[in-house]
């Protein structure tokens, strides 16, 4: 396997909507490079990305998939994505492993919105961006309807760097040797338009060509063009067709020679320090520096473990590299390292900045950790994702008894795997919910877990995420005290709570004064607070957004005890509660819903009718509509199928928690009804 230079290697991130051809542009690319005899197809199942056989059945990616390519003397790392809502997770955790996000638009249908929400978190990470649109031989393709639409979309700064000629079947260049024609507009109008934006970045060029009026050929535009994409000043838009391969062979051109380098992309926001004090730190692209590496990727297989898949962004990993993970202090030693191809891999001897590689069987390295193999480089992190929240669950439980320990674990690795998924307990219930962004992530993660983990449960409904909180000030006391004939226990507590602006959690405070209550005991009083806000008094959810202030009190110089106060604590807060007119939330997300715009307004209309309100529409091509609204996530039970019987299938829609609400009387008094029955049956 040749070594390349940190100057001769490539990044990339294949993103967009789920259908827009991604897995085939790679397999493509891969083929036209050599790196495969022949491209696969998603429909035979035969694709190097797409190797579970999960994803076989669904004919889509789930997860992403790591490739490379060498094409004219350059490594070509590519990070193939998912595209469906319920899977986007793994498409944003690729981000921080590439210089280039890839977008990838279908001809066919446009801007949609998995392409629109990468677009924007690819500049929120400050990545270089292309537009790649595909599928240009398509039937009834409006090439020129197509790029208007990504130009309407993200701007007059989406430029064609070529364009469709013959019908779809080849492009013509518009950057390196323009000429020739196009289905549309002008190659020479093309390549006058991607001067004009790239000369804007660098002012002594900008003089040179409109003073002197001088013509300035494409290799005297390699820097500001980079500059360019750095500051997002140019996204150079490219037309190919994946399955016929016109345009493909000019894709790599255009990667090779254009897409920057990891010394001339945007640097990784690496942050160095802890909390408040953590300051921007920039990784250098040198491979003779400290290794600082970070993974962006975890799998769990049964046979090889647990693999870490991370991007090299400083120094230089070889085989017998001793790595920390993090701030721990016990290194490994990375015994092989592995450059992969979907799910086949190649032990290769060094990985330099730039590249992609992994390491198994280390147990302890996780998703979004960092690699380096000096103390120097302690308290380094990556900035971190955003990641829509996990709202859409199910309640899981083992199908046979014994089994419990067994669902903990799979859990865990699954959740190792997928930053979107989350795992809750509620221990009141002993209900175990997974979590995840949608009906189709839930029901692959549950297939993953019968086929792969050879582990069966059982599936219901969840409750609801409700929470309690407090509407008015109030003050709570009480006095603990039991005498048993010896040593008795003794503590008085006094407080007052408040009521917190929504999402402000908890606080706790110290205001004794004068010792009424030795600084020893104040934990103890904290600890019996915080029982009570896993269960709040109307019915029974975890209470949030509360300040409890801690004021006064008695000990006793014998009898004081941490239980005394433990108890008294609790007892106080509970009887502040009491008196501070406690109310039910409710969780509200917000949705976005894509529809053809002849169902809008079935849409509105629903959502109106299920406590919703439509905050606003977006149009998008093709006659499609995107409606943004907040709901009551109780009202979005069933909501996918729905949908889908609204909108002849057509529709799709994702959501994240907004905030948490006061809840209607009627679904107070119902949920109050509910807790007491419960109580009364747990006594009986």
């Amino acid at each position: 396997m040749p070594q390349f230079a940190t100057s001769n290697i490539r990044t990339l991130a294949l993103v967009g909507h789920g259908a827009s051809g991604k897995t085939t542009l790679a397999e493509a690319l891969l083929a036209a490079a050599g790196a495969i005899p022949a491209a696969g197809s998603v429909e035979r199942g035969t694709t190097v990305s797409d190797t579970d056989p999960l994803e076989k059945s669904y004919l889509h990616s789930l997860r992403a998939s790591i490739l490379h390519a060498e094409h004219a003397g350059t490594r070509i790392h590519l990070v193939d994505t998912p595209g469906y809502p319920d899977f986007i997770g793994q498409a944003i955790g690729a981000l921080d492993a590439v210089e280039t996000a890839a977008i990838v638009v279908s001809a066919t249908a446009g801007v949609e919105m998995i392409t629109s929400r990468m677009m924007e978190w690819s500049a929120d990470r400050k990545l270089c961006r292309l537009v790649i649109i595909n599928k240009i031989d398509a039937d009834n393709v409006d090439a020129e309807a197509a790029l208007a639409a990504v130009q309407g979309a993200f701007g007059k700064e989406c430029l064609p760097i070529n364009l469709p000629a013959n019908g779809g079947t080849r492009v013509v260049d518009c950057f390196f040797n323009p000429g020739g024609d196009a289905d549309f507009s002008s190659v020479a109008a093309a390549h006058q338009a991607l001067v004009d934006q790239v000369i804007e970045v660098d002012e002594e060029l900008m003089a040179k060509y409109l003073e002197q009026g001088e013509e300035i050929a494409p290799a005297d535009l390699h820097a500001p063009f980079e500059k360019a994409l750095r500051e997002g000043h140019l996204v150079p838009v490219c037309f190919v067709s994946a399955k016929s391969g016109a345009g493909v062979r000019e894709l790599l051109d255009v990667i090779v020679k254009l897409a920057p380098n990891p010394a001339e992309g945007n640097p990784a926001l690496f942050t160095k320090g802890v909390g408040g004090t953590a300051v921007e730190f920039h990784a250098e692209p040198d491979p003779v520096k400290h290794v600082l590496a970070h993974v962006f990727k975890v799998v769990i297989d049964p046979y090889v473990g647990k693999l870490g898949v991370f991007r090299v962004h400083q120094g230089t990993v070889t085989r017998d590299t001793q790595l920390f993970i993090g701030d721990g202090r016990k290194a490994f030693k990375v015994g092989h390292l592995l450059l992969l191809q979907g799910a086949k891999s190649t032990e290769i001897d060094a990985a330099v900045p730039g590249d992609i590689a992994a390491v198994a069987k280390v147990d302890d390295i996780e998703f979004d950790c960092v690699l380096h193999d000096s103390h120097d480089e302690d308290a380094i992190r990556m900035a971190p994702l955003e990641f829509p929240v996990p709202m859409h669950g199910v309640a899981i439980a083992p199908k046979r008894r014994g089994d419990e320990q067994r669902v903990s674990d799979v859990l865990h690795k699954l959740i190792a795997e997928d930053p979107t998924l989350a795992v809750e307990h509620d221990a009141q219930l002993n209900e175990t919910v997974l979590r995840g962004l949608g009906d189709l992530h839930i029901r692959s993660t549950l297939e993953r877990m019968s086929t792969q983990f050879k582990l069966e449960v059982e599936t219901r409904p969840p409750r609801i995420p409700y929470r309690e909180t407090i509407t008015a000030k109030a003050e709570g006391h009480h006095r603990h005290k039991k005498q048993t004939g010896g040593a008795g226990q003794f503590g008085e507590v006094y407080l007052r709570i408040e009521p917190l602006p929504r999402g402000a959690g908890f606080e706790f405070k110290d205001a004794v004064k004068g010792g009424t209550i030795p600084t020893q005991f104040i934990p103890a009083v904290q600890k019996g607070v915080e029982q009570v806000l896993a269960a709040g008094p109307i019915a029974g959810f975890p209470l949030q957004d509360v300040r409890v202030i801690v004021y006064d009190g008695k000990h006793h110089p014998v009898d004081s005890k941490e239980v005394a106060f433990v108890s008294a604590g609790k007892k106080a807060f509970l009887d502040a509660i009491e008196k501070a007119r406690p109310i039910v939330l409710e969780p509200v997300v917000h949705v976005e819903v894509m529809c053809p715009g002849e169902h809008v307004g079935d849409i509105t209309g629903d959502l109106s009718g299920r406590r919703g309100q439509v905050t606003g529409t977006r149009t998008l091509q093709a006659g499609s509509l995107a409606i943004e609204g907040q709901v009551p996530l109780s009202e979005l039970d069933g909501y996918a199928a729905r949908l889908k019987s609204m909108t002849a299938g057509h529709g799709a829609y994702s959501m994240a928690l907004s905030h948490y609400d006061t809840a209607p009387p009627n679904l107070t008094q119902q949920l109050a009804t509910e807790y007491a029955k419960h109580r009364k049956h747990e006594e009986e």
